[in-house]
This record gives structure tokens, C-alpha cells and sequence, in this order.
């Protein structure tokens, strides 16, 4: 039977329960347990979808087409379970399937109310994100809900995991509960009463903490974890220290050294070998140990929040480690760049242009594609960076002076990027929208494969097919491939059925290396691997340097 184990966190957000989670999971799939984690966001949202990224961070996209958290990118980037829809759902998907429900009359007449029945649907839903009672079914599910203990938000949540604990007996299940434990420096200590108190709040509500997981910004001291101890009724032992680390990837040894999975198998009864660290070794060696180095401007508009790139952050330092190199990212302000400061982007060994929505920005994008061309510096767009730069190629070298998006001008004489109203999704179903569709599920979702066209720097990459994640709305323009292809464009991959544009390059000639894609590939990264088209990407960047070094030298 599947065991639980249930993640909450408390006095603030952003400690990184997500890490935490995975983390953990990480470990226990070392020991030989087949593991998966589930994020449920309190929200009323029914996913993250139309949410802006300063709201939320990136959004997540699955092989199977959903728009999750971005901590489902973590999961996958530790532990070899991939995320599904089931893995993440929101109090908008709750209530919304309550209702359904209650509409259809599955209540019999019933008084609809938060208990028993959104909490029942709680946790059918958990149970369905761990194959519980099936062939799919995993040894352990780890379940962080997202928010902090006391959000009257997290409240259904928090009793819906409490009754769950309850059904499923002892040594089931088990709670880790992330705290804060600030450092203040005018009294020049550690204060343990924040994490007093949210444990006291869980206490209150019927959950009992096995292990206090306390955040700070540097280890906690014997003292400090006996005082938690005393006041939160943990053992001394399930009091862990997770302080600040430069890489995300130390957390697995952290924890492990602190005996966490150890803690959990015993609470859960399990018996497996011991955890195998040696991977993480190995890639905290590499991370620190580099022997180069490149620098790349992402030139986006959500620059002021790091998470809204964070899975494209990661895929750049992953391709970084498998080239030996340490990838240093520097974020420019599509707003603020213009013809006349775009040569700013000189000193930058490539550009790099991710996805976004709408149009503010745009015209900067378009300036940065535009330079990398001309100035055969490493260009590698992201979906809209793949769509601006088609929009540049057409104005300025297929002579289509007024080429845009109908999403940027709908009004645009020439629509190189265009709404196009029938796909096919993820499932295999055929789907249609229009203007005046819901802008939530009306986009292209998960993992659709193409064809690669061969001699192109795509086939070099990929093979044969390509197979990636989608999420956009917009596409290429089909009535227009055939003046680009004549202006010098290359195709090099579309969809099998609607033969749409997936990858566009520059000829190798005309350009060491320039390629657009209309998919999201930084989701497919993980740091043992690193991804193929992202490994390519900052090799070009690394030979760009090489050649910038040796001709000055020459010179």
C-alpha cells in the first residue's frame, strides 16, 4: 500500500518547500523506493494558466498537457517519476469537480459542505495522484500543499490530510513541517519563536509535526534545535537544519546527513537498503569545479522575478555542466532596448530570448533577435523567441516591412504570426478556438512530436523527430513559409498533421548557429543529462568565445 508523506510549511512562504520535497523524494528513490510528489495549491484558480509570471513564477507544463506549479519542475529535475495532471490540482479544481457533482445529483439530495465533501474530494484527488489502490500505485507519495499554516485558504487542505492520516492507520503516513527561523542581527542570535508558534498552530488542528525542517541563513545550533524541540513536542532528532546553500543541488546531502530519510522509513515502516548519494556528489562536484565560462543575455520582459525563467535557468546550467562551464546570466529588459542601445549586447557570448505573452516588449525582442543575426553572435529563441525572431527575418531581409503578430497587431497587413484556429493536443484530440475563446486551456499543451527535416543544424540535434513540450497560442503563419523559405529562411521541423512551424534556423553559412523553436525543451532538462538543444546552444556560445578570443589575439 502507498505511504504518505505530507509537506506543510509555516510563518512565511518562498522557504522552499518545493526543494525540500524533492529533496527528500530524491533520497528515498536512492534507497530503491519508487517515489512521486503532488503539490496542491490552495488558489482558487483552476491552474496557473492565466496567472502573470510576478504573480506565480513560471508555469510548469507536463508531458500530458497540464499548466502546473513550477515546484512539479523541481520534482522532475530530482527524481526520475515524470509529473502528470494528477500531481498538482488547485482549490479551483476541487470545488469545480464538488460542484459538477452536486449538479448531476451524486449528492442525493445531501446538504453540499466543506466537510465531509471537499475534503473527500481532497483526498480522492491525492489518492489518484499516487495510483493508490492500482497497478501504478508508488511506495510513497510526498504531498507539499502549498501556502502557510494559518492561510484560511490552506484550511480544507490541512483537515483534508489530517482525516487522510487518520484513515490511513499508523505508520502510513507522516508530516515534515518547514519553518523560519530567523537570524536577527541587532541581537546578534537565532529566534526560535516563529517556529514555536506555527507548530503550536498545527498542533491546534489536529496535526502533530514527526519532523521540523527550520530554515535559516546558516545552521542551527544543538541549543537552538533542543529549545525547538522542547516547545513543538519533536524529538530532538526530528529537529533538521536546512540553511542557505549556493546550489539547490547540496540539499539532498543536507538533509540525508541529518538522518531525514532515515526518520521517514522508520515512521513509515520501510525497510530499504541505505541512500546513494554519489550522483549529487558528482554534480556539486562539476557545478564548482568548472573550467570555463560564458555569459548570455536572456532578454526577457519578466526579468524582475527570477522564477518566472526558473526551469530555463536550470537548463542553462545544466548544458553549462555538461560543457564543463559555468553559465553566468545576465537579464536585459526587453522594454528598455532599443536600435539605438542594442549594441549593448556585444559584450554577451549568445542571446537568449524566452516565451512571454503580449505585447509589451516585444519591439526590444525583436531588437535582440535582429543583432544576433547580424552580428552572428549564438541566438536561441524560445517560443515567442522563436516568433519574434520570424518577425525580424520577414522585415528585414524577406522585405515584408510590416510584419507582426496578430497578437501584437490585428490589424498587421502581413501576419507572419497568427491565431490558428484548429491543433491537435497532447491526447491526440483535435481542438478549435478563436479570438473570443477563454484564454485559459485554449493553448497548445504538452508533448507533441515533428518531423525533422535532415541537413539542418535541428537534425544535428535531434535526430529524425523531435518531441517536445508546448504552451503557446499563436503560430507561424503557414500562408507565409514559402517567402521566407525564398528569403533564406530554413524550416527545419513541423507537426506531422497541421504541418505547423516547430524549429526555424539560419543556413550554417549564412550563420554559425541561430535557431528558433516554438516549444518549451528547458521543461525535459534535468541536471544528470542536460538537454540536447541546450547543450548545443551554449557549446556554440563557448566555440563564439573562442573565435572573439583568437581574433583579437590576431588582431
Amino acid at each position: 500500500m502507498t505511504k504518505f508523506v505530507f509537506v506543510t510549511g509555516g510563518v512565511v512562504s518562498s522557504l522552499g518547500k518545493g526543494i525540500a520535497s524533492a529533496s527528500l523524494a530524491a533520497i528515498l528513490e536512492s534507497r530503491g523506493l519508487k517515489v512521486t510528489l503532488i503539490k496542491l495549491d490552495p488558489y482558487l484558480n483552476v491552474d496557473p494558466g492565466t496567472m502573470s509570471p510576478f504573480q506565480h513564477g513560471e508555469v510548469f507544463v507536463t508531458e500530458d498537457g497540464a499548466e502546473t506549479d513550477l515546484d512539479l519542475g523541481h520534482y522532475e529535475r530530482f527524481i526520475e517519476t515524470r509529473m502528470k495532471k494528477a500531481n498538482n490540482f488547485t482549490t479551483g479544481q476541487i470545488y469545480k469537480s464538488v460542484l459538477e457533482k452536486e449538479r448531476r445529483g451524486d449528492y442525493l439530495g445531501k446538504t453540499v459542505q466543506v466537510i465531509p465533501h471537499v475534503t473527500n474530494e481532497i483526498q480522492d484527488f491525492i489518492k489518484r495522484g499516487a495510483g493508490f489502490d492500482t497497478p501504478e500505485a508508488v511506495d510513497v507519495a510526498i504531498v507539499e500543499i502549498g501556502g502557510t499554516v494559518g492561510d484560511i485558504e490552506s484550511l480544507p487542505f490541512l483537515e483534508a490530510v489530517r482525516q487522510m492520516s487518520l484513515r490511513l492507520g499508523p505508520n502510513n503516513s507522516a508530516f515534515v513541517h518547514l519553518s523560519y527561523v530567523p537570524w536577527i542581527a541587532a541581537a546578534g542570535e537565532l529566534k526560535t519563536k516563529p517556529t514555536q508558534h506555527t507548530a503550536k498552530q498545527l498542533r491546534e488542528i489536529g496535526i502533530q509535526a514527526d519532523v521540523l525542517l527550520c530554515r535559516a541563513d546558516r545552521p542551527i545550533p544543538a541549543e537552538e534545535r533542543e529549545k525547538i524541540s522542547l516547545f513543538s513536542n519533536v524529538p530532538e532528532w526530528g529537529v533538521i537544519s536546512m540553511w542557505d546553500v549556493d546550489t539547490i543541488y547540496k540539499v539532498p546531502r543536507m538533509l540525508h546527513e541529518q538522518g531525514l530519510d532515515g526518520l521517514i522509513c522508520d515512521k513509515l515502516r520501510l525497510n530499504t537498503p541505505p541512500a546513494s548519494l554519489k550522483r549529487w556528489d558528482d554534480l556539486v562536484f562539476e557545478m564548482a569545479n568548472p573550467t570555463q565560462q560564458v555569459t548570455i543575455a536572456m532578454v526577457g520582459k519578466y526579468v524582475d522575478l527570477s522564477d518566472s525563467y526558473k526551469s530555463l535557468v536550470e537548463a542553462l546550467r545544466h548544458a553549462g555542466m555538461k560543457n564543463h562551464a559555468k553559465v553566468v546570466i545576465e537579464y536585459i529588459d526587453s522594454e528598455n532596448l532599443t536600435p539605438e542601445n542594442v549594441s549593448r549586447l556585444a559584450k554577451f557570448d549568445g542571446i537568449l530570448v524566452p516565451g512571454g505573452f503580449g505585447v509589451r516588449g516585444v519591439e526590444g525582442k525583436i531588437c535582440a533577435a535582429r543583432y544576433a543575426r547580424e552580428n552572428k553572435l549564438p541566438y536561441l529563441g524560445i517560443c515567442l523567441g522563436m516568433q519574434v525572431a520570424t518577425i525580424e527575418f520577414a522585415r528585414h531581409v524577406a522585405g515584408l516591412k510590416d510584419a507582426n503578430s496578430t497578437e501584437f497587431d490585428p490589424h498587421t497587413p502581413n501576419p507572419v504570426i497568427a491565431l490558428i484556429a484548429e491543433w491537435k493536443d497532447a491526447d491526440g484530440t483535435i481542438k478549435t478556438r478563436d479570438s473570443k475563446s477563454d484564454l485559459g486551456g485554449t493553448m497548445r499543451l504538452g508533448a507533441q512530436s515533428s518531423d525533422v527535416a535532415t541537413g539542418t543544424l535541428a537534425h544535428s540535434i535531434y535526430g529524425d523527430v523531435v518531441t517536445e513540450r508546448h504552451r503557446h497560442r499563436y503560430e507561424a503563419n503557414t500562408n507565409y513559409l514559402d517567402k521566407l523559405r525564398k528569403a533564406g529562411l530554413v524550416i527545419s521541423a513541423m507537426t506531422q498533421r497541421e504541418h505547423l512551424t516547430e524549429i526555424v534556423e539560419l543556413p550554417q553559412a549564412a550563420h554559425p548557429w541561430f535557431v528558433g523553436v516554438q516549444f518549451h525543451p528547458e521543461f525535459k532538462s534535468t541536471p544528470w543529462d542536460g538537454h540536447p538543444l541546450f547543450n548545443a546552444y551554449i557549446k556554440s556560445t563557448l566555440d563564439h568565445q573562442l573565435l572573439s578570443t583568437t581574433l583579437k589575439a590576431v588582431a
